[in-house]
């Protein structure tokens, strides 16, 4: 979460841009995070120059060396005029020409300055400068922020996944290198982009691993090299129908080492989507991770047949693991967020497609999340599913997750209580012999009693209370202790009355 200081920057760089004639929420916030590209690309240029030094590997940098104009650290320093002409002249022109012919290309295209103050670019290059994007996820914080004030942030259920869910999706599914991973509502590519995070941690040798100035580790994945061409142009893949969220999450794949990503602008529920991508669209990804829109505006005539077929709905969460389940393929396994109605809901396309993840998949895990994961964004209550295209159901696997880590309240200040890690390990560890006591937070439940209970998932539903019986003191006991107190207050009485008089 964005606060303190930070937040006041932002709200000032905000307040910059409005006083110097750019209103539009969403233009301030693709500006903004062109500046902010600008400045990462430098970052990243940088660091792949102090590699390149260290390993003795040369690499195709993305400026022509250190004194190039257009790296952020130099164009930083110029006086206003002389800043506005580089920016709008050199840097955005570079960014059109990044990757040529890809797809990040695709969504650079277009991009143009809009700040026509040279004031207005000083102060946001200043102010930007001074913002720690390069620690930690202190990025997707930003983003997440500058989206909270769009006024339609959050109306088609688009809020950014927090990044510690993510990593404990991602290392539930354990990716490899050779796979291919998909997110069909990939917003900023949050998922993705912690794909690739874990696979540069994962295969990263200890002579690998460098010391950033700040001492955080830098993980160079040097162990990744038989797979680099695959990682770089057939490994993720992307799609959104927001534009703005398909530029970010471009910026952020390539900032992470992801050369030529595979993101597209489309609607993955729509009739269009296997007529545009045939090949995406119907049993290509090894790996799904997605916390797709649970509510919006949904075009119930131009969803695909295949997935009205086999649930009948034009409610979105429910269509959205049908899409999944038709993007795998046979063996592909998904971690899904879905509020909890689908776990528990009543009507027939509920419960077909409960049924189906059971019966004709291998529905793996129910993992219960907190109802403030999401917040303040939103308080719904949601759960992640796992489960795996084909194969058979014996049993699943539940872990009711009571903290993540952070407060469950608007705050969302970090705690101590965390069950992401012990749920990692249970799942890591889970034995379907062993894990049968129900009075704790994980256990197993043979598909038989799924099936006898209509295919309910929810983790209440066979989760035993532990009922503690409690001691009470004999009434005659009590009545002693009332009475000792009455005498009490008595003598109280008298004292006062004596001393008043």
């Amino acid at each position: 979460m964005i606060t303190g200081k930070l937040k006041n920057d932002i709200d000032k760089l905000w307040g910059e841009f409005w006083t110097g004639g750019i209103t539009n929420p969403l233009t301030v916030i693709e500006q903004i995070s062109f500046l902010m590209f600008a400045r990462l690309l430098d970052v990243a240029e940088t660091r792949n120059e102090k590699r390149a030094e260290r390993t003795k590997k040369p690499f195709k940098g993305t400026f022509d060396g250190p004194d190039d104009k257009r790296r952020w650290k130099n164009f930083k320093q110029l006086k206003s005029e002389q800043m506005l002409a580089v920016v709008s002249q050199k840097v955005f022109p570079h960014f059109r020409q990044l990757n040529g012919g890809t797809t990040f290309a695709e969504y650079m295209s277009d991009a143009q300055l809009m700040i026509q103050k040279p004031s207005l670019l000083v102060s946001a290059v200043n102010m930007i400068d001074a913002l720690p994007i390069t620690d930690g996820d202190a990025k997707g914080d930003l983003y997440e922020y500058l989206l909270s004030k769009l006024t339609t942030a959050g109306i088609n259920g688009q809020f950014r996944t927090p990044r510690h869910i993510i990593r404990f999706m991602v290392e539930m599914l354990d990716p490899k290198p050779t796979e291919i991973v998909g997110d069909p509502a990939c917003g900023t590519a949050g998922f993705l982009v912690g794909v690739m995070q874990y696979l540069l941690e994962k295969y990263t040798s200890p002579k690998g691993i460098m010391i950033g100035e700040n001492g955080d580790k830098i993980y160079t994945g040097d162990k990744l090299e038989p797979y680099r061409e695959h990682i770089q142009n057939d490994m993720f893949h992307g799609f959104d129908f927001d534009s703005t969220m398909l530029r970010i999450a471009s910026m952020n794949l390539m900032l992470h080492g992801v050369d030529n990503p595979d993101i597209h602008y489309q609607d993955t529920l729509s009739s269009k989507f296997p007529e545009r991508f045939a090949k995406q669209a119907t049993g290509c990804f090894d790996v799904i991770l997605a916390n797709p829109p649970f509510k919006g505006s949904l075009d119930a005539e131009d969803v695909h047949p295949s997935l009205t077929q086999k649930v009948k709905t034009k409610k979105t969460e429910l269509l959205f693991v049908a899409l999944i389940l038709r993007m795998l393929k046979k063996g592909g396994r998904s971690a899904t967020i879905v509020p909890d109605g689908v776990l528990f809901g009543s009507s027939k396309a509920h419960v077909a497609l409960r049924q189906m993840l059971v019966d004709d998949n291998q529905l793996e895990a129910v993992i219960s999340l907190p109802s403030g994961v999401f917040r303040p964004y939103a308080g719904v209550s949601t759960a992640i599913l796992v489960f795996t295209k084909g194969g058979r159901t014996d049993h699943v696997f539940f872990y009711d997750v009571d903290a993540d880590g952070f407060s469950l309240d608007d705050k969302r200040d970090p705690v101590k209580e965390n069950d992401l890690p012990a749920a990692l390990e249970h799942w890591q560890k889970r034995n379907a012999k062993k894990d049968t006591d129900r009075t704790v937070k994980y256990f197993t439940v043979p598909v038989s009693e799924i099936r006898g209970n209509n295919f309910d998932l929810s983790i209440n539903r066979y989760k035993e209370a532990v009922h503690e019986e409690v001691q009470y003191e004999s009434p005659k006991v009590i009545l002693g202790k009332l009475r000792a107190v009455e005498v009490e207050i008595a003598k109280s009485l008298d004292d006062l009355a004596k001393a008043l008089s």
